[in-house]
């Protein structure tokens, strides 16, 4: 007899324990169901638009005590095949982005970096000359100097490096660039007054090249070496340092007297270009990771694209 009273009050409790769960669980979705019925689907973006957004909602059976969650989506269930096809495009598209970053990844890591910590070294001493010493200085000249004077200086100089194009020009092979070359230097040093005003490129519309002995020995299928950061020079390879000495005795610059004047224009040279790209620098240190090797590849993938040219 007191196995039977304890065995009823058991399913009474149990079954007044179902009905209430059953009508918290009703006014709780009830509550849910308008949220995700409003949900928004601006600002979803192209690939959720691409799939079906899933809406969920509510309905309970009170005759049976359970709850049944109705998923609905706002578009057509897509085929097995549709799925496979569009997952195949996908793919496809991921492995020739992923493929093209892997190889110019690749091709940067076979420069290797043997001397790391010295150019890790040249790199942190740069970085200081650059924002301790060069920088304010050329933001002073820029200031103090119209950007019209600026550009002419600029012209100046790079009509002086006229040797150094013209013979690496001659030693790729390009003759109709060292003739072109020979045209802008002639026409910029005269009609220019000393290459200030670059009137072949702006009037006559001729192209000058950017050529190096770097570059030549790049052209001649010679190695990178490994990398290499000079002190103020900056990032360089084994290859282009080699360039840079052989491009030395062809710059007329270096053959001014006294060496101080020399060392004097050169300065110069390098404040009056600096003016022109104040900013660059940060923004590139500012966007990565780990500047070191961002310009590191910078470099490298630069210089390889101006070998192919």
């Amino acid at each position: 007899m007191k196995k039977s009273v304890f065995v009823l009050v058991c399913l009474f409790i149990i079954g007044f324990s179902l009905k209430g769960s059953t009508g918290l669980a009703k006014e709780s979705l009830s509550k849910i169901t308008p949220i995700f019925n409003n949900m928004p689907n601006e600002g979803c973006g192209d690939s959720v638009s691409r799939h079906s957004i899933l809406l969920a909602r509510a309905a309970s059976q009170m005759d049976t005590g359970k709850i049944v969650l109705v998923i609905a989506a706002d578009k057509p269930l897509e085929t097995d095949m549709d799925q496979d096809h569009k997952v195949a495009g996908e793919d496809e598209f991921e492995e020739d982005l992923f493929d093209e970053y892997d190889d110019e990844a690749q091709a940067v890591q076979m420069v290797a970096d043997p001397l790391y910590y010295f150019n890790h070294a040249m790199y942190s001493f740069n970085d200081f000359l650059y924002f301790y010493a060069l920088k304010p200085v050329a933001q002073g000249y820029k200031f103090i100097v119209p950007s019209p004077v600026r550009s002419g200086v600029n012209n100046f100089f790079f009509n002086l490096l006229f040797p150094v194009r013209f013979i690496n020009t001659i030693f790729q092979g390009k003759l109709v660039a060292a003739s072109d070359e020979m045209g802008i230097f002639l026409t910029n040093s005269t009609v220019g007054i000393l290459g200030f005003n670059q009137f072949a490129q702006k009037h006559l519309n001729m192209k000058t090249t950017n050529e190096d002995l770097g570059q030549t020995l790049g052209s001649y299928a010679i190695g990178d070496g490994f990398y290499l950061v000079l002190p103020i020079l900056g990032p360089s390879t084994l290859r282009d340092a080699i360039g840079r000495a052989g491009d030395y005795f062809i710059t007329p610059v270096n053959y001014v007297e006294p060496w101080e004047l020399a060392l004097g224009v050169n300065i110069t040279d390098k404040i009056n270009r600096t003016s022109f790209r104040l900013g660059d620098y940060e923004a590139l240190k500012d966007a990565s990771l780990d500047p070191y090797v961002a310009i590191k590849n910078a470099y490298i993938q630069n210089r390889r694209s101006e070998i192919e040219k």
